[in-house]
């Protein structure tokens, strides 16, 4: 069951998408209005699937509508061949749908199969595996789903979810201790945002120890080498003892399988992957159609004019 937030960000997405598209003219030259043709999605390739959860809503988006039935759950590890989902339909409406189907299942699932490898390269450590907000302008819901489908977590969703002091910010003000001090005192007198988690960007030790004394929640320690982070992590925790006070750490920069395993081994409590959303490479999945022949035959081409598929009426 998709939630509200979702449903909605997708119907958008359609209107757009299929607005982009227009009307398949070479599909209603072929078949004309009513014959019907079936299928299945497969994928090529061994992934972690997502997206499959969109395709009925997304092939009945059309009319007249077609009809998609999900072969596999969303978070699925699947094999080179296996089909994800069936499809039946108008076929003016199957092919209408077809890239849009295509090119948002395989971008997802492309981003849930190298959240996996991450995931699999920090597993057997506390450290858990963080998207960012470097995502596709307007599909940050479903980057950000497809993320947790394959076993990451996700970050703030924007700006407004929670404080997050970085090199700009500290280099605008004169440093991080008074980019933090002006967060921690903005806050104080904001209640609303009372909760919002305070972290702080750290590019060296220093800036660590700095983001500590003006009050940071989490620190993020970017771009540094291992050895540096371990020590970031030996001062946190000494800090901790010192004080009582529990400081979340999270790890990014350049970071690979390899690199976030090292990272992870070096005591973070998170480790951020710009990657996994903004250089993502699109899993090959495809659409295999079929025309049963007792079901479809030619059709005059005086028969074939006519209005193609339909976006329905959301609103």
């Amino acid at each position: 069951m998709l939630d509200k937030d979702l449903v909605q960000a997708l119907d958008d997405l359609l209107t757009r998408a299929f607005a982009e598209d227009g009307e398949d003219v070479t599909s209603l030259a072929v078949f004309g209005p009513s014959a019907r043709v079936a299928g299945a999605i497969v994928c090529r390739e061994p992934a972690v699937v997502a997206g499959v959860a969109f395709l009925p809503r997304l092939f009945r988006f059309l009319s007249p509508p077609a009809r998609a039935v999900p072969r596999v759950a969303d978070g699925t590890r699947v094999a080179p061949g296996t089909v994800l989902a069936d499809v039946e339909g108008p076929a003016i409406t199957v092919l209408a749908a077809e890239r849009v189907a295509l090119n948002l299942l395989q971008r997802l699932s492309g981003i849930a199969t190298l959240t996996r490898t991450f995931v699999s390269a920090v597993e057997g450590t506390p450290a858990r595996v963080l998207d960012t907000r470097k995502t596709t302008p307007g599909l940050r819901l479903f980057e950000r789903y497809a993320v947790r489908c394959g076993g990451g977590e996700n970050h703030r969703f924007g700006l407004a979810h929670a404080f997050l002091v970085k090199d700009n910010h500290a280099d605008g003000c004169g440093s991080v201790w008074d980019a933090t001090r002006r967060v921690v005192d903005f806050r104080a007198i904001n209640p609303v945002l009372s909760r919002h988690l305070l972290e702080v960007e750290a590019r060296t030790l220093e800036e660590v120890h700095d983001a500590l004394d003006a009050g940071a929640e989490r620190v993020l320690l970017d771009n540094m080498s291992v050895a540096a982070m371990r020590q970031a992590v030996r001062d946190v925790r000494l800090f901790e003892e010192a004080t009582g006070i529990r400081v979340e750490l999270e790890a990014s920069g350049r970071m690979d399988p390899a690199k976030a395993r090292q990272t992870a081994r070096a005591g973070v409590d998170f480790v951020s992957v710009g990657a996994l959303t903004h250089s993502v490479r699109a899993v090959d999945i495809a659409l295999d159609v079929h025309v049963a022949p007792s079901r479809v035959r030619a059709v005059p081409a005086e028969a074939r004019a006519g209005p193609g598929p339909r976006r329905k009426a959301r609103r």
